[in-house]
């Protein structure tokens, strides 16, 4: 059993110069954006709609995927930044305790759902060649592709953590109970990851291992599951008629997605101060609820008043 259980001590990123360094959470949005881009072309080349409108879709939805998840954390999450480190919130770099690059963190799928929704709209309001549920039923495709690799992405910087188990599967987050000072003063050894290094490789330190405790992998819990809520709307989309259904995928993703992380959300640590927390449910919960319903409302009560064009 113990075969399930492991240690995550990974290197997050790669150092290029001075505080510079590129993250692989960085590069799992790219990820994302470019398996995203190459999806709507696909379905732009099925429906023959002209390719000239994809690369301004493009840009909306990062422009808007970006801002939205990052507005979503600070009002969700971590207010404080407002007063106390104010030009981090919209700059890849923090301020507070000494410049440092940080590169895309703290960003909230909530808020870059609404962001989305926001930036769809006002795509669509200048490129008016389909109605906007029309690319709210697609774009809903990508975004899915994409959140299997984000949710890779925050696993691999040891963040949005799950809850301590005693269950058979479990990891021990040693960048996440060890912050890099902590971590090099405890060792003493001044390189941070050769520090973290040291307490799964050196015996020495068997102690500092040993008060790690495991947590459930919650990320990747995320991850695995929005694999399949990808292929439920691709094969809706592929292989039924319900493509034609005006608001039918955008509400099946919505239900899908966020049912996955309304469930998630009980393993998981509080990802901040808890502003929501009524009848045993957190904030991610609270507000999945209202996404959720939304989900139902398109795909069994929705109606268009006119035809798609």
């Amino acid at each position: 059993m113990y075969l399930l259980k492991f240690d995550w001590n990974p290197i997050t990123g790669i150092d290029i110069i001075g505080n510079f360094k590129l993250h692989f959470y960085s590069l799992m949005w790219v990820v994302a954006f470019v398996l995203g881009w190459y999806i709507m072309k696909r379905i732009f080349t099925k429906e023959k709609v002209s390719l000239e409108y994809l690369d301004p879709l493009f840009i909306y939805t990062v422009l808007a995927t970006m801002i939205g998840a990052r507005l979503g954390h600070v009002l969700f999450y971590q207010s404080e930044l407002i007063s106390q480190d104010f030009f981090s919130i919209f700059l890849p770099f923090k301020f507070k305790g000494g410049f440092e690059f940080t590169g895309f963190q703290g960003l909230a799928s909530h808020g870059a759902a609404i962001g989305i929704i926001i930036g769809m709209y006002l795509y669509r309001k200048k490129y008016n060649y389909k109605s906007l549920l029309w690319i709210l039923d697609r774009v809903v495709i990508s975004v899915a592709s994409g959140a299997i690799f984000i949710r890779i992405g925050n696993f691999i910087n040891s963040e949005i953590i799950g809850k301590v188990t005693d269950s058979s599967f479990g990891v021990r987050f040693i960048q996440d109970e060890y912050y890099k000072n902590q971590i090099v003063q405890l060792t003493g050894i001044n390189d941070v990851q050769k520090a973290y290094n040291a307490v799964t490789d050196n015996p020495q330190f068997v102690e500092l291992l040993n008060a790690v405790p495991y947590r459930h992998p919650a990320q990747l819990y995320e991850s695995f599951c929005y694999i399949f809520v990808f292929l439920i709307l691709w094969y809706f989309y592929s292989k039924t008629t319900k493509r034609d259904q005006t608001g039918f995928l955008f509400g099946l993703f919505l239900i899908l997605l966020w049912t996955v992380r309304f469930f998630v959300e009980f393993v998981k640590e509080p990802q901040g101060d808890e502003y929501i927390d009524w009848f045993g449910l957190n904030t991610g919960q609270w507000l999945s609820i209202p996404f959720i319903g939304i989900g139902l409302y398109f795909m069994f009560v929705y109606k268009p008043k006119t035809a798609v064009k």
